[in-house]
């Protein structure tokens, strides 16, 4: 890994003396199962005289030719780059080489499908990883058009960024190439090549500008019937009416593909015209409601990236958040504006301010406009901040300078900038120009700096209950002192029968560490007084005396579901905070997450329960606590809703916290059909989990395993029974499986995560500490040894977190402390593990006071 990176140094020495115009790529997928042809001719212009390098990963390297004159490979190309010396005003380089395919979800990735025997392949290239398809100046601001030539078997699809041209069949009528048209000019970490038997469905709209855009949808052959593609071309329907009306920019591209590839590891990724999503997304069983509506999210998502990222593309990864969190929030409210899914900025504020909260406060923490010095930063910067945090502080920023204005700033940013490549100012300029308001303050609190505020209401009254005071105010963490400007609401909420409803909201600027709210003098103090109402800002909220007490005694009556999840984020930030004690947070959430109605909500808050109980409670109550999650768990399934999402999602939650011989009964005979909930369907992927929580709890064993295995022998069925095998919480199990992610790497990066997951399942806590030295012994190996994608879900996958143990995080700090030289990128993966377990002890130190 280490001789595959570049800096920024690096990619501003290059971008000085090197532009780019076009690429011809010919590739030919018929050589075999482990290599692929590549020939690429790159036309760029350079300084006369100069030299610079092109990025290459590959396994052979047969021809490299710069002007004519023939290189040697064995000289020029080492440590993935090709040195080239002596370049001409105008230069054209050939490079004709063998590259590998990856079972990584990295470059082209190769997936047979074990039911049917059939081969797929499909790219993924962002950050670095065009190199390992074709020659290329592997960064963003080096935009050229790229014209891709493709050899396949005759029988397959073959998709990329330009539409499909007719095939040519050859001779032998088995194989045959498809020849594209170029592409507009792009960077190489959007270009895409997706190719195999894959089963696809068409359509098309008409863009504002009038064009007819050819719309697809593409499967492969053994998911075919479950891909709903008629509701994704709705959804793509109604993304491209928002986004071009919002944007004034009609859509960029020639088509928009949509292709759902096996083995991804991300939601999605925006390649311009044909978008390569996870087969998560394609529902062979029942999901939640959370899953539907985050795959709607996601579509969106990859939409706005045409415009933001594809049409105009950062400079250098240091704003890789204008394409993360400008997608984020763009497809947030393209959601709740445009889609069925009116409350999605309630499931933003469950799920993505939750993921931001927690990055915002790890010792990793960076700022929204990060320093990155070279591609690991890149990789390790996909964060919470850089889409989570990023998008709320979008919001934020929507808010103050007012949502017509931001959008029409946005869309003079697209027309000016189109096709080329921009830094953050150049946002901002058209964002101060449209709105009348000053950013380079507002942007340097915000975007340069890191950390998350606290927001808390002082409140005064007099005898009558009428408000004599109210202010506001903030607190930023030592290390990270930043007050900030934030526009916000304040919503009073009083009990209404059996609801608690809002009565009254003002929305306010709030700024310094006291901000006086004059407006609500002389008002009756309502039960509950809630900061951030509407959720507009981006801080953590703490909630006065009486408002506490009222929201938990009321918190499932609130009436709005966004209140609601600003209630529920607010008990999680004191809890994690060790505010308050994880037992009261665990009371709290089995009282009320019966009534929640929104999935996410509900989702994100089991995942925070397990945690708690977990890792969170004293040890001394430990056991207890996991054993009134179960029985509390199960007691709520049995009286959701036969059929409803709750009922699935406690099920769920139920069979992944199973404690005594009669909680693995009940699941036991849940999945024989012995025992059953009216409306619960124990379908293939349910019935997967039950077996892993089963095979967590020591209630089954590795035969039974096999069998399911057998009997659903699909990649998905693989992922299962790899979790399933490694929660077996036995010493031979765990080392079977310890041995199958270190010892081998050949296994693909979906069975690397599942299985990973299964082996920290808190369940087999006790084993667990047997591997802490194991732990820290490969790290180094791994990180030197694998590829980035695996080498993360190792190193973090396999960190035993749910042991949150004084002797793991004494184990952590000596690492640290004696390996001061390893990468920067590895030691943040490890200094972010550390803090979790830190945060634990002191959530447990805090619950044993109780």
């Amino acid at each position: 890994m280490p001789g595959e990176n570049l800096t920024r140094t690096e990619a501003q020495e290059r971008r000085a003396v090197i532009d780019t115009h076009s690429y011809a790529v010919s590739l030919d997928l018929t050589k075999g199962a482990e290599v692929f042809g590549s020939r690429s001719v790159v036309r760029f212009t350079a300084t006369p005289g100069s030299f610079t390098f092109i990025d290459l990963i590959a396994r052979d390297v047969r021809e490299i030719s710069l002007n004519g004159e023939q290189i040697d490979p064995t000289e020029a190309f080492r440590d993935s780059r090709i040195a080239l010396s002596d370049l001409q005003a105008e230069n054209v380089l050939i490079v004709d080489a063998d590259c590998l395919y990856t079972n990584t979800g990295e470059g082209l990735h190769r997936f047979v499908d074990p039911v049917d025997g059939e081969v797929y392949l499909y790219s993924q290239f962002e950050v670095p990883d065009s190199r390992r398809v074709f020659a290329v100046f592997e960064q963003p601001d080096l935009k050229a058009t790229f014209q891709f030539t493709v050899t396949a078997p005759a029988a397959w699809k073959v998709v990329s960024n330009s539409p499909t041209p007719e095939p040519i069949v050859h001779d032998d009528g088995t194989t045959a190439t498809w020849g594209f048209e170029p592409t507009p000019r792009i960077s190489s970490y959007i270009t895409a090549l997706v190719a195999g038997p894959y089963e696809a469905t068409f359509s098309e709209l008409t863009s504002a500008s009038g064009q007819v855009v050819p719309l697809g949808v593409y499967g492969r052959k053994s998911l075919w019937q479950h891909l709903d593609a008629d509701y994704i071309f709705d959804k793509t329907r109604e993304g491209f009416a928002y986004f071009e009306s919002k944007f004034g920019v009609p859509y960029p591209f020639a088509k928009y593909d949509q292709l759902f590839v096996p083995e991804f590891n991300a939601g999605a990724m925006e390649n311009a015209g044909a978008v390569t999503f996870t087969e998560t997304y394609v529902f062979r069983s029942k999901v939640t409601d959370a899953v539907k509506e985050r795959r709607v999210v996601t579509i969106l998502h990859e939409l706005a990236h045409m415009w933001f990222g594809d049409l105009v593309t950062m400079k250098w990864w240091n704003d890789l958040w204008l394409n993360e969190s400008f997608a984020e929030w763009a497809s947030t409210i393209a959601t709740a504006e445009a889609t069925e899914w009116t409350e999605a900025w309630t499931t933003f504020n469950a799920m993505e301010k939750t993921w931001a909260y927690r990055q915002d406060q790890l010792p990793s923490t960076h700022p929204i406009v990060a320093e990155i010095n070279d591609l690991q930063d890149v990789q390790v910067n996909f964060d919470g901040i850089t889409y989570a945090k990023g998008g709320s502080v979008l919001k934020q920023l929507a808010a103050w300078v007012g949502i017509d204005a931001f959008f029409a700033g946005v869309g003079k940013y697209f027309q000016k900038h189109s096709w080329g490549n921009t830094e953050l100012s150049d946002l901002l300029t058209e964002l101060e120009a449209t709105s009348g308001r000053e950013l380079t303050s507002w942007a340097k609190k915000w975007l340069e700096t890191a950390g998350v505020n606290t927001l808390a209401p002082v409140i005064a009254e007099d005898a009558s209950g009428a408000i004599t005071r109210f202010a506001v105010t903030q607190t930023a963490p030592a290390d990270y002192p930043t007050i900030r400007p934030h526009r916000l609401g304040i919503g009073f909420y009083d009990l209404d029968g059996d609801a608690l409803v809002r009565t009254h909201h003002v929305e306010v600027d709030v700024d310094g560490d006291r901000t006086e709210i004059p407006e609500l003098q002389g008002m009756k103090r309502p039960d509950m007084v809630l900061l951030n109402d509407k959720d507009l800002a981006y801080a953590k909220i703490r909630l006065d005396e009486r408002s506490l007490a009222t929201a938990i005694e009321h918190l499932a009556d609130i009436r709005d579901p966004l209140a609601r999840s600003l209630v529920w984020g607010a008990a999680w930030d004191q809890t994690r905070d060790a505010e308050s004690a994880a037992s009261d947070y665990i009371d709290l959430v089995l009282g009320n997450i019966g009534r929640e109605t929104e999935s996410t909500t509900v989702r994100t808050t089991l995942a925070q329960l397990q945690l708690a109980a977990a890792s969170y409670v004293a040890p001394e109550r430990r056991s207890a606590a996991r054993e009134k999650v179960a029985d509390g768990l199960w007691t709520l399934a049995q009286q959701a809703e036969a059929g409803s999402d709750s009922q699935l999602q406690l099920v769920t939650a139920f069979a992944n916290t199973l404690v005594t011989p009669e909680h693995a009964g009940i699941v036991g005979r849940l999945r024989s059909g012995e025992e059953t909930l009216p409306g619960l369907d124990i379908d293939a992927d349910l019935s997967w989990l039950l077996l892993i929580g089963l095979a967590a709890a020591g209630a089954t064993d590795a035969a039974t395993i096999d069998g399911a295995l057998a009997a659903d022998n699909t990649s998905k069925g693989a992922e299962f029974a790899a979790q399933a095998r490694a929660a077996l919480p036995t010493a031979e199990a765990k080392q079977i499986a310890w041995s199958s992610l270190i010892d081998n790497a050949d296994l693909p990066n979906t069975i690397v995560r599942a299985a990973a997951l299964g082996f920290v399942h808190p369940s087999g806590v006790e084993v667990l500490a047997d591997f802490i030295p194991k732990y820290f012994e490969m790290l180094v190996p791994i990180w030197e040894g694998r590829t980035y994608q695996i080498a993360d879900y190792l190193i973090v996958g396999l960190f035993p977190r749910s042991l949150a143990s004084v002797e793991l995080r004494d184990a952590t700090r000596a690492w640290l402390s004696s390996n001061q030289d390893a990468a920067p990128a590895l030691r943040r993966l490890v200094h972010e593990n550390l803090a979790d377990v830190e945060r634990a002890l002191a959530a447990q130190s805090r619950d044993a006071e109780d």
